[in-house]
């Protein structure tokens, strides 16, 4: 079973392009998703009220935790996809995933800096803000940055693990007494 398993690998092993990208996009869909959800149940049990003299458009340390929470499982669930369309290599698939959606992001930012503010989608969608200023990078914001990048990464690769695992048990049945 090893020889066997080690010669698939060889042949069709490493990073599967195709399903990292349908990774992410299950990642960025279950995002959606559990977002929607999220504010619907803010908005039902009166979470969006903004705190005694907090601007009304900010959002709070426990929205923030919340949508941490959502990306974690948004990009687990990617990384999970990814590793199950791929034979092998999970955790590599679930990076795959995360680093798609990586480069998706930069190459946005970089069209907003170059097409500027008349064609930015982020700043028009009128989203909550973290209380952050525009021109200042405070250590709260660098701190949620690691947090959702660092975060976002360890749950893609943890969910390539469990995706890959499927075919292990099939392998494992295959070669079954």
């Amino acid at each position: 079973m090893r020889d066997v398993r080690a010669r698939q690998r060889e042949e069709y092993g490493g990073i599967n392009w195709g399903a990292a990208f349908f990774g992410w996009l299950v990642a960025v869909g279950v995002a959606v998703l559990l977002t929607g959800l999220l504010a619907a149940a803010g908005a039902a049990i009166g979470l969006t009220e903004p705190a005694e003299g907090a601007p009304a458009r900010t959002l709070s340390l426990a929205g923030a935790i919340a949508l941490l929470a959502v990306l974690g499982i948004a990009y687990y669930c990617g990384g999970y996809v990814a590793g199950r369309m791929s034979r092998f290599d999970g955790a590599r698939q679930g990076i795959g995933a995360w680093v798609v959606g990586l480069l998706i992001t930069i190459g946005a930012a970089l069209l907003a800096v170059i097409a500027g503010s008349e064609y930015n989608v982020v700043e028009r969608a009128n989203l909550p803000r973290l209380p952050i200023g525009d021109e200042t990078l405070t250590t709260g914001g660098a701190l949620a940055t690691v947090a959702i990048v660092a975060g976002t990464l360890l749950f893609a690769t943890l969910g390539g693990v469990a995706g890959a695992r499927y075919h292990r048990k099939v392998d494992r049945a295959g070669f079954a007494d």
